[in-house]
């Protein structure tokens, strides 16, 4: 394999160009259509699509929920073979993609014939995003796609923004850092801290409105078409998201947004929600990513080593930490079912069928990766994962997630900041290398955190109002 200068968070064009086209899909029994319903989409459903439930996420990790689908995932190709699996379900077309090439050519045919605007995300996410680039099709996506894509980078490790971004993870990790103990409610306090300087610039009562509005409106987005419309909660969250944006705080994602070209004729505020959705499942990501480096020594020190008496003030690409983030969301996808649309009739079936990718199966299959249950992220810088069309922690192909490389240097900068001068033990779960649960509860997971090295670089602090002091950083002049 050749060795890359960092790592690539989406498979390759190559491999998903390689990926043969399946055969026409071929039709499950009734009891297979019923044992897929209660093993692999009610479990993926209960714990929330769009926003997870930490008790059923609890039980879920108790029960290994997703073991048991991704064993009978396995049973059915077997039985079945490569070719999607139809399922029995009245008044719809619904296919199961059974092998990696299948998701290679729904991934490689996004937009179009494979859409990502599927009828349940139009229905999910319609409750607070409803000028989505997922849920947009036609010249309308495009135009989004291009948007998005000027704003947030994808394919540039650091962003032009970085440096006012990596000065507030470094403050908010080394308050983190302080408490001694670092649990999923301490930790996300200060990691939506952080996602509101990066996106709006600041952490004002408005800031904290808007993301606060985010949750209710994502739990009412957990039940697509039956869920509540919370009209009153939704108008309130696009106003703020508005008012947010047109402040265009200099060093925010806010700012590049309302001055990007063309910025005004689509909506720019349209796409900020959907930014804020992505940077939950972020924060989760990371959270992961700690009990996986305290159980994986070895990784550890490797981080360490790369860090070594680089100022984590400012903005560094560290390839390792971004690798052991890509391969926290192999092994624990925060995004379980990749849905794709057909627009026409294709081999797979009739115009509007939908394709159901369940991401466990394919980041986890035993039979295909032998690092399966294992935390190894040299895959994501040696080639085997961009190889492979089906490991997608950021999906793949021209749907792939714009957002990707921000994510990947936030999560890095700040798990940097956590891990080089501090010992993080996790209690309460056991993680045994190489035998790695498939399902991980984060809402459970807590740290006992302990100073193990004299700092080497004094932290910047948040100010009341969220703005940035920057006395005494190292090398930093003030860009926000």
């Amino acid at each position: 394999m050749t060795t890359r200068q960092g790592p690539r968070a989406i498979p390759s064009e190559e491999a998903l160009e390689s990926a043969e086209q399946p055969e026409s899909a071929v039709d499950a029994s009734i009891k297979d259509t019923l044992r897929i319903a209660a093993r692999i989409l009610a479990p993926t459903v209960l714990t929330g699509v769009i926003k997870r439930r930490p008790q059923i996420m609890a039980l879920a990790q108790k029960l290994q929920t997703d073991r048991s689908a991704v064993r009978l995932h396995g049973e059915l190709r077997h039985r079945y073979g490569d070719r999607p699996l139809h399922l029995r379900i009245p008044g719809r077309s619904v296919n199961l993609a059974l092998s990696p090439e299948a998701v290679g050519t729904a991934l490689a045919g996004t937009p179009s014939p494979f859409s990502p605007a599927t009828r349940e995300k139009k229905a999910a996410l319609g409750k607070f995003q409803p000028h989505g680039v997922l849920i947009s099709e036609g010249p309308e996506r495009t135009a989004r796609r291009e948007l998005n894509e000027s704003v947030l980078e994808p394919g540039r490790a650091v962003h032009e923004l970085a440096e006012p971004w990596a000065r507030a993870v470094a403050a908010q990790a080394g308050e983190m850092l302080e408490t001694g103990t670092l649990d999923w409610d301490t930790f996300n306090i200060g990691w939506w801290r952080i996602v509101r300087q990066v996106t709006l610039g600041g952490d004002t009562a408005e800031d904290r409105e808007l993301t606060d509005l985010l949750t209710p409106l994502r739990q009412a987005g957990n039940w697509a078409y039956a869920g509540p419309r919370r009209r009153h909660l939704r108008k309130r969250f696009l106003e703020l998201a508005r008012r947010q944006v047109a402040l265009r705080r200099p060093g925010s994602l806010a700012a590049a947004l309302a001055t990007a070209p063309a910025a005004e004729q689509l909506d720019p505020a349209g796409q900020l929600p959907h930014w804020l959705f992505a940077f939950d499942a972020a924060g989760i990501v990371a959270f992961r990513t700690l009990a996986l480096l305290a159980a994986h020594p070895g990784h550890l020190a490797a981080i360490r080593a790369e860090l070594g008496d680089a100022d984590l003030s400012a903005p560094q690409q560290l390839p390792k930490t971004r690798a052991s983030v890509l391969e926290s969301v192999r092994l624990w996808p925060t995004t379980p079912a990749l849905l794709r649309e057909t627009r026409g009739e294709t081999a797979w079936g009739p115009d509007r069928t939908t394709v159901f990718v369940y991401t466990p199966y394919f980041h986890r299959d035993a039979e295909s990766l032998p690092y399966a249950d294992s935390f190894e992220p040299e895959i994501w810088l040696d080639g085997r994962a961009a190889g492979n069309p089906a490991l997608v922690p950021f999906s793949g192909g021209p749907g792939a997630c714009p957002g990707r490389d921000v994510v990947l240097f936030m999560t890095s900068m700040l798990l940097a900041n956590l891990v080089r001068e501090h010992d993080i033990q996790p209690s309460g779960v056991s993680l045994t290398p190489g035998k790695l649960p498939l399902t991980l509860d984060n809402f459970g997971l807590r740290y006992q955190v302990q100073h193990a090295a004299p700092k080497r670089h004094s932290r910047p602090h948040l100010g009341a109002d969220g703005s940035l002091d920057t006395a005494g950083v190292v090398g930093g002049d003030d860009r926000t």
